[in-house]
């Protein structure tokens, strides 16, 4: 606590404590938009009235303008999409697929059920930035300028290159139950062709599925072990981009291409699935100098090694708050219900995380 004993000596424990806020432009749009949303009047007013009928599709109503807005919020719904105050197909067919995700039935009616989730008060988003807030003091204050950050609540990848977002696509985390931790752990190689050693957490119900499923997955026990081969069919797809931690969590391919069409991509045993896997390390190697290494490892169609002459970060953070293109923070939904346990901690009501329902499609990790 030397800072603090500095401050008392200088008589300035006011302006060390100011210092210890993160300074980035990000937290300073937070913290403007905590102070307006908790001024608000009438801010535990939910945004869309519960009272009234539920809205049928086909229905105008006064709330589904808000509701649009809440829909493009959470991806179910395209920006521009919505036509006033009626409740058009195109509306339908997003709050279906919101439903789906939660585990209501699909019929597309927006009652209580569907305005719980779509719903928010001033409060509620000034608890939600104000948990963002928090996540931000947890990190470093000047994180490398070369590194990969994970959002595992907006299921999102950016690749920063010495300061500057270089690439950003969609992945597949956890799901619920068996959620991606957040950790920091480095790339430290690049792997082509992967195999995969299958957990004993699941080996019992792999080998159960009999002879013919092995032989057709290209699995055989190897060293006591069941291990998938490398080839198309591989769970980790054709590349695997290994980290160095304790928590076996690592960046992967994955032959489960429909996975990364889905809004809610909280869906695998924990490691990240990326999109376009093989894309993304061919900008790795290239940017690390090894593409010609890489290619020649793909080539050999065999497990091969490509080590980075330097480890990239990885940071995998949850964050429910995103910041618009106008510099806007908007509040995401909070698939892993983390928010709760941060929020109490701050001295917040328990907020109103509606998990999603998502099950892992498939065995992979």
């Amino acid at each position: 606590m030397a800072g603090l004993a500095d401050a008392v000596r200088s008589n300035d424990v006011k302006g060390w404590l100011a210092s210890l806020a993160p300074a980035d432009q990000n937290y300073q749009r937070l913290s403007k938009a905590y102070l307006a949303l908790r001024q608000q009047p009438g801010a535990a007013t939910p945004a869309i009235p519960v009272n009234g009928e539920a809205i049928k599709p086909g229905a105008t109503d006064p709330r589904v303008a808000t509701i649009a807005r809440e829909l493009v919020i959470l991806d179910y719904l395209d920006q521009g999409a919505a036509q006033g105050n009626l409740y058009t197909p195109g509306m339908v067919k997003a709050v279906q697929q919101m439903q789906a995700d939660y585990g209501m039935k699909p019929d597309g009616v927006i009652g209580s059920a569907a305005l719980a989730i779509l719903n928010m008060s001033d409060i509620d988003r000034a608890r939600a930035v104000a948990i963002a807030m928090e996540r931000l003091r947890w990190l470093e204050r000047n994180p490398p300028a070369t590194r990969i950050d994970v959002n595992l609540a907006a299921a999102r990848l950016t690749y920063w290159r010495d300061g500057k977002i270089a690439d950003s696509r969609k992945v597949v985390v956890g799901e619920p139950d068996r959620e991606t931790p957040q950790l920091g752990s480095p790339i430290f190689r690049l792997v082509a062709n992967p195999t995969w050693t299958i957990p004993r957490s699941i080996e019992n119900e792999t080998a159960a599925k009999g002879a013919a499923y092995l032989k057709a997955n290209n699995i055989a026990r190897k060293n006591g072990w069941l291990v998938q081969q490398p080839g198309p069919k591989n769970s980790l797809g054709l590349v695997k981009l290994d980290m160095l931690n304790d928590q076996a969590i690592y960046l992967h391919d994955t032959p489960a291409k429909q996975l990364f069409a889905m809004i809610q991509r909280q869906r695998s045993h924990g490691c990240v699935r990326v999109d376009d896997a093989l894309g993304f390390a061919e900008i790795l190697a290239r940017d690390e100098g090894v593409t010609d290494q890489w290619h020649e490892a793909r080539g050999t169609g065999e497990e091969t090694f490509v080590k980075l002459p330097k480890q990239i970060p990885v940071r995998l953070l949850y964050q429910t708050v995103l910041i618009d293109d106008a510099g806007d923070p908007i509040v995401r939904n909070d698939p892993y219900g983390w928010d709760d346990r941060v929020g109490t901690a701050l001295g917040f009501r328990s907020g109103k995380a509606l998990r999603v329902e998502t099950r892992a499609s498939d065995e992979g990790p």
